[in-house]
């Protein structure tokens, strides 16, 4: 009877010390890392934007940047509407040529 409770109890051994640390080592590979690189890029991307760049908001609206205003962070976005003032933090991204649609010849 001892010897079915001991055997129970005891079942692991190192296997559970080793276990643990390598699933917070996954963890940190494939989630955190990752997610961190992502904020540093979309960091050194706002701090980049320059006027005359055309964005698009994390809302969506396509824009030209008209003004930038260090003080306190945001900038004016010339849209369709009108003049919109943002902050920096909610630009997503740049449309450059780069990424614009190439034009299809006839």
């Amino acid at each position: 009877m001892y010897q079915t409770i001991f055997l129970q109890a005891g079942g692991g051994g190192i296997g559970n010390y080793v276990l643990i640390p390598l699933m917070f080592l996954v963890l940190y590979l494939f989630m955190i890392r990752p997610q961190m690189k992502k904020q540093k890029n979309e960091k050194k991307f706002q701090a980049s934007i320059k006027k005359g760049a055309k964005v698009v908001t994390t809302s969506g609206i396509h824009g030209k940047i008209v003004d930038l205003i260090d003080a306190d962070n945001t900038c004016v976005i010339e849209t369709g509407a009108g003049k919109i003032k943002f902050e920096r933090s909610a630009i997503s991204m740049e449309l450059s040529k780069k990424y614009a649609p190439k034009e299809v010849k006839k």
